[in-house]
């Protein structure tokens, strides 16, 4: 049971699993968002451009399927057929153009908005996972693809329903158009069109909404590490246990040498007398209050004792304000105010037995 325990991913990724999966390819990425992003874009740039592409459309018509242009042209051969369609062609890809351009950088800006600039092959290296039968039938029958297909089933049922009403709606006026002329009659499709297009782009957006959900969920649930994972990283991260431990040791020597060479400049030491023992320096030209230069319990306090007396630093014995200034300051803090009357009548004793103060 606690082995079970052990293995169950119940603790979040750290950046470093994060920073991992994000080189493997592993990234929060919604393909819905993509899609409705593109399809707004996509039906905006149509309704800024329709007015000028209907235009254009219309002169290409009269230029190349009207009577007057095909009688010009004399017998209409295979190859002035070709030349037209060339032409027709052509003039189509020019039009489109601006469009598709648009589309194309729609879809790179709302994926860098999505994953950012990532650049990294290993997604394309190969693994026998992906060539294993076993394998390949457990992913076409998981539960994300099984989500995948929900929501492809969802999305093309809402899709047609909104189409469908919108053709119910509409197809008692299809006749009408038989006696309207053609710019009217074209003006009124491409409005229910757009009334269409918009309709389907709120769709679009409700669904990667849910999606983009879906996906962080799942995505933070695959990050997920276990127990065990997380406390392997981090003992990886801060190196051998021995190690750790003989730094800190370093440390603690080199903060105890710093601290005695600082009651060299103190201008007393309170003591407990044994237990505790606080060096503190007054400078009426920097901070203009008494300040901890040094501090320590038990062993170290002795040893800031003995150094004190090598020093000629006077030890004053007072255990409650030894304790007292000890657990409320830490080396180089300003004694705080409540401690001042106490600690200024100190220092008055002790300047006047150096013959400092009259």
């Amino acid at each position: 049971m606690a082995q079970q325990g052990a293995s169950e991913k119940t603790e979040k990724a750290t950046e470093k699993k994060r920073r991992e999966a994000r080189l493997e390819g592993q990234v929060l990425k919604s393909s819905e968002v993509n899609t409705a992003f593109c399809s707004a874009v996509m039906f905006a740039m149509l309704l800024l451009v329709w007015p000028g592409l209907t235009e254009k459309l219309a002169v290409m018509c009269r230029n190349y399927l009207s009577a007057s242009t095909i009688l010009g042209l004399g017998e209409l051969s295979g190859g002035v057929f070709r030349n037209m369609l060339g032409r027709t062609l052509i003039d189509m890809a020019l039009m489109l153009l601006p469009i598709l351009a648009t589309a194309a950088l729609a879809g790179l800006a709302i994926n860098l908005l999505q994953v950012g600039f990532l650049f990294t092959t290993k997604p394309l290296s190969p693994k026998l996972s992906r060539i294993s039968p076993i394998q390949g039938f457990s992913r076409i029958f998981s539960t994300r693809t099984l989500m995948e297909l929900a929501k492809s089933i969802l999305k093309i049922t809402v899709l047609a329903w909104i189409a469908y009403s919108d053709y119910r709606k509409m197809i008692m006026s299809f006749p009408d158009y038989m006696g309207r002329d053609v710019g009217p009659a074209f003006l009124h499709i491409m409005n229910a069109a757009f009334t269409l297009a918009l309709k389907m782009a709120l769709v679009f957006a409700v669904i990667a909404a849910g999606d983009y959900l879906f996906q962080w969920r799942k995505y933070e649930k695959d990050l997920m590490m276990t127990k065990q994972e997380r406390k392997d990283e981090e003992e990886e991260q801060e190196g051998d246990p021995q190690i750790r431990a003989r730094i800190r040791q370093r440390m603690r020597q080199l903060s105890l040498r710093s601290a005695l060479r600082a009651v060299q400049t103190a201008d007393f030491v309170l003591t407990n007398p044994t237990h505790y023992a606080v060096a503190l320096k007054y400078d009426a030209t920097e901070a203009g209050v008494p300040v901890v230069v040094a501090k320590g319990a038990d062993r170290i306090a002795r040893i800031i004792r003995e150094r004190a007396a090598e020093y000629g630093v006077e030890l004053i014995e007072n255990p409650p304000l030894a304790r007292a200034l000890y657990e409320a300051c830490d080396v180089g803090d300003m004694i705080p105010r409540e401690f001042f009357q106490v600690v200024a009548d100190l220092l008055v004793t002790i300047y006047r037995k150096r013959n400092k103060v009259g």
